[in-house]
């Protein structure tokens, strides 16, 4: 069975401690609820969400997203089915400060908007792969 995966940037409003905190709170309790699993990479100047389960639950976090106003600028940079889900232990896996992301100069000269879905897809991968070893070590 296939699952269908997407992977959005955002810009985020009014970024802190508790409004991330919260985003992670409604995230997790509501993909738990929804079947939906995933992982948040942010930083002050930028989200970048990977989503992935079946479409319809998938879609509709989504648009409960891009009608948040803690979301500004929300981008959808891949939507495609994907024969497994790379995020499955995870209702929302997160990662507080990327440092090897896009720097911030990148981030305000429009890198997130340029970028390929390769090279976004490739942000996350890194990002599962060390938390595996983090979750073994």
């Amino acid at each position: 069975m296939s699952v269908f995966r997407a992977i959005y940037t955002s810009r985020p409003f009014g970024f802190d401690t508790g409004i991330l905190r919260g985003i992670l709170m409604d995230a997790r309790r509501c993909n738990e609820r929804d079947g939906v699993t995933g992982a948040l990479i942010c930083r002050a100047d930028i989200y970048l969400q990977w989503l992935e389960g079946d479409e319809e639950p998938v879609r509709r976090t989504l648009d409960r997203i891009s009608r948040d106003d803690r979301h500004l600028e929300v981008r959808l940079h891949v939507a495609e089915p994907a024969p497994e889900r790379v995020f499955g232990e995870w209702a929302m896996l997160h990662d507080p400060a990327t440092s090897w992301i896009w720097t911030q100069e990148q981030v305000t000269a429009g890198a997130a908007e340029r970028a390929t879905p390769e090279e976004i897809t490739g942000f996350f991968l890194k990002l599962r792969d060390e938390a595996r070893v983090a979750n073994d070590g």
